[in-house]
């Protein structure tokens, strides 16, 4: 079994965290071979609806960062301001070397953060929102640590979006005035073989 497998299979904390630490050295490597583009389209996404704030400006959240490949990105389009959260030391450790961010720390996303409200311009979250990883129910937290009109831009598996909640959860935002879609709810083929709903959010 591919660590990837492994990490779609994790029934607990404990093993998603022993999963991802000990495939930390061997991550880049796995997922560039399966010609993985999900952080690529979703800086993609920044830039195109963070219009309040200049990118340079923009206080940026990468919600379970792992390795740093969504925060490379962004530097790349001038972020200066990223912060990244992940489950893993050793995920940490490596997006720690790309030298994208001020500050790196381990964090559980299915519980509150250690962060004040109303600090993010951005909230991102890159494929972490899946089967064995973290359930719709961290969406609260990102909107919690944005600021209002700042925008959270996250990807769910395309095979879960709609069986594991994710879907109602973004409609129920919706529906109660906490966040408007400032895109469709579009899905992109993100790496061989998988396909990701991409929403872009801003907090009313």
């Amino acid at each position: 079994m591919t660590h990837l497998q492994q990490s779609l299979n994790c029934s607990s904390v404990a093993e998603t965290l022993a999963t991802y630490d000990q495939w930390a050295g061997a991550y880049n490597k796995d997922v560039e071979s399966e010609c993985y583009i999900a952080p690529q389209l979703a800086s993609d996404y920044v830039l195109k609806y963070l219009t309040a704030t200049d990118i340079g400006d923009a206080r940026i959240l990468d919600a379970g960062c792992g390795t740093g490949l969504v925060g490379q990105h962004l530097a790349k389009r001038g972020a200066r301001h990223i912060d990244g959260v992940d489950l893993s030391p050793g995920m940490l450790a490596i997006a720690r070397k790309t030298g994208a961010y001020q500050d790196l720390r381990t964090a559980d996303l299915s519980r509150r953060l250690d962060i004040d409200s109303a600090v993010y311009d951005v909230v991102t979250c890159v494929g972490t929102l899946t089967q064995g990883h973290v359930g719709p129910g961290a969406l609260d937290e990102f909107l919690r640590v944005a600021k209002p009109g700042g925008i959270l831009v996250v990807t769910v598996r395309a095979t879960v979006w709609e069986g594991n909640g994710y879907e109602d959860k973004v409609k129920s935002l919706i529906d109660t005035a906490k966040v408007r879609l400032v895109t469709g709810l579009e899905v992109h083929r993100a790496a061989r073989d998988v396909d990701l709903v991409y929403a872009a959010l801003q907090l009313l």
